[in-house]
């Protein structure tokens, strides 16, 4: 099958994918699968870990990723096969996943930028978590487009500084990983 865009297959061209990795909560699962990535040429475009069940001690990891459809079905395949690893679901393939990213972003100026960056955070619905007579600390979640979109404005402002969590994302409806 041919893509609209060029003359290669569908199946070479790059996809973007979001996964989602249950593991064990213990030392060093982080560092194996971050190594399987490294040690194979995968990238990773954004990543976020945190324990979700205490009481199991499961984490869950979110990867976000790109390759050819070849590539990605090898990353999840080799995720699978990691001995601390549960379960390995590819939330893009299932179907639209809620995705959401925050981020922390400083901006420093006075007089009319000051007031010009308070009314376009307003706008994007950004929270002022710290603000001195000279810069302002703003909270901001949403899509990486978003955040993207948000960023851009503020850098003729004054942009100073930027943090960000990495995509935190799940599947739609009923259905628990």
């Amino acid at each position: 099958m041919k893509s609209h865009y060029s003359d290669a297959p569908i199946d070479t061209l790059p996809q973007r994918r979001t996964l989602s990795v249950l593991v064990d909560n213990e030392p060093g699962v982080l560092a194996r699968i971050a190594g399987l990535f490294s040690g194979r040429g995968y990238n990773i475009e954004s990543l976020t870990v945190s324990e979700t069940e205490h009481e199991k001690h499961v984490s869950r990891i979110t990867i976000v990723t790109t390759g050819t459809a070849m590539v990605l079905e090898q990353i999840k395949h080799q995720l699978d096969r990691l001995v601390p690893v549960h379960r390995v679901v590819d939330l893009t393939a299932k179907g639209d996943a809620v995705e959401r990213e925050l981020a922390l972003v400083k901006v420093i100026g006075k007089g009319d930028s000051r007031s010009e960056a308070l009314r376009i955070a307003a706008a994007f619905g950004a929270r002022t978590l710290d603000a001195t007579l000279d810069s302002f600390v703003f909270e901001l979640t949403g899509d990486s487009e978003e955040i993207e979109r948000f960023i851009r404005v503020m850098a003729g402002l004054g942009l100073s500084e930027v943090s960000r969590t990495g995509i935190a994302a799940m599947s739609r409806g009923a259905e628990a990983l």
